[in-house]
């Protein structure tokens, strides 16, 4: 499912409905085995199972009236067979509701602070990856993000496009790190570039004012430890009137092109510094320069796809996945990765996820 531009994995049916009922489900089986079963079994004795396995997924109150039927239950049962030691495990029903009941209280209550927390947590991902225009004349364009930190739902990648009158200009990059603390670092990279794009004519001023943004930011909030925060940066500029783009790449993984059925890595002749880096190497950039015809897709990614692992510890093969795939709109084949890149994963994802996918209309 794509949604406000980003593919997200459609939720399959499960059988949550059965799991809630679990624990009603566990006292009628205990009580009808007390029943037809010799007392000397005592199956009786695991009525309190009930009541702290409601603590994991009922509310407080459906808690207490669950163990109160097992109390019941339980009396009843020793009316029935009058050696079955009711006492003892009614005290044992009641101490077991008392300590589920406070469990579920709790259980609720961090389910509250989750929530609240992953509200925040959309709230800056709205900022960091605001809405994009998913074309600009001729050009489609789609994206996708996943966080590792599923939790935070948002990491240290980040994107944008916008059009401008210099072109459609493209942004994707990685901060060094995971989770919230890379977002600050992400969201000022971003902003300078949302209006660096709109002022400045020349792609290497756009990848300079990224580099001064993200300097600033470090100065005003220093990375914890001894290693900098820094961050690999793409930008792609796209003419309106042209078949040739411009890209400047600060140490990030080189776009794929697919061309007629042959992919190529656009390979930067001479890579440009990394952001917050540029003072200790130089702030020497460079605008590499590739065609672009109609009909071309465009891929910018993260180093989280290439390097994402199967259980054995091979990588993504990403290169020949896309070489295998059919002709597609960017929506489809965004789709595509997602799901095969979870699956080769087995869902679980060692560094956050980013990517454009970009392709020029025929005429």
């Amino acid at each position: 499912m794509i949604e406000s531009g980003r593919p997200r994995l459609r939720r399959r049916p499960g059988p949550g409905r059965l799991v809630r009922l679990s624990p009603v489900i566990l006292t009628i089986v205990i009580a009808g085995l007390a029943y037809t079963t010799p007392p000397e079994l005592a199956f009786s004795r695991l009525l309190p199972a009930a009541p702290a396995l409601a603590a994991a997924m009922w509310p407080v109150l459906p808690t207490v009236l669950l163990g109160t039927v097992c109390l019941f239950l339980m009396i009843g049962l020793g009316l029935v067979f009058p050696d079955l030691g009711t006492w003892w495990t009614a005290a044992g029903i009641i101490a077991v509701t008392v300590a589920a009941a406070y469990g579920s209280h709790v259980r609720l209550q961090r389910e509250r602070t989750l929530f609240q927390v992953r509200l925040v947590a959309d709230a800056a991902q709205q900022v960091v990856l605001s809405p994009m225009p998913r074309r600009c004349g001729s050009i489609e364009i789609e994206s996708l993000y996943l966080a590792a930190a599923a939790e935070a739902r948002i990491g240290g990648d980040f994107y944008e496009v916008v059009d401008t009158p210099y072109g459609v200009r493209l942004l994707i990059g990685d901060v060094r790190g995971k989770g919230l603390p890379a977002v600050g670092a992400a969201a000022a990279i971003v902003n300078a570039f949302r209006e660096a794009a709109y002022s400045e004519r020349d792609m290497v001023d756009v990848a300079r004012r990224l580099d001064a943004s993200c300097i600033r930011y470090n100065a005003v909030f220093p990375p914890e430890g001894a290693m900098e925060r820094f961050a690999t940066a793409l930008l792609v500029e796209i003419p309106h009137d042209g078949r040739r783009i411009g890209i400047v790449n600060c140490g990030h993984p080189p776009p794929l092109l697919l061309n007629r059925g042959k992919l190529r890595f656009l390979e930067s002749a001479t890579p440009s510094p990394l952001l917050n880096l540029a003072e200790l190497i130089g702030d020497h950039y460079n605008v590499d320069t590739f065609d672009f015809a109609p009909g071309d897709l465009l891929l910018l990614y993260t180093d989280g796809i290439a390097e994402a692992r199967a259980r054995d510890g091979e990588f993504f093969p990403l290169a020949a996945w896309m070489r295998g795939q059919p002709p597609t709109p960017p929506r489809e084949l965004l789709t595509a990765l997602h799901r095969d890149l979870l699956r080769y994963s087995r869902g679980r994802l060692d560094d956050d996820v980013a990517a454009l996918a970009v392709h020029q209309c025929e005429a």
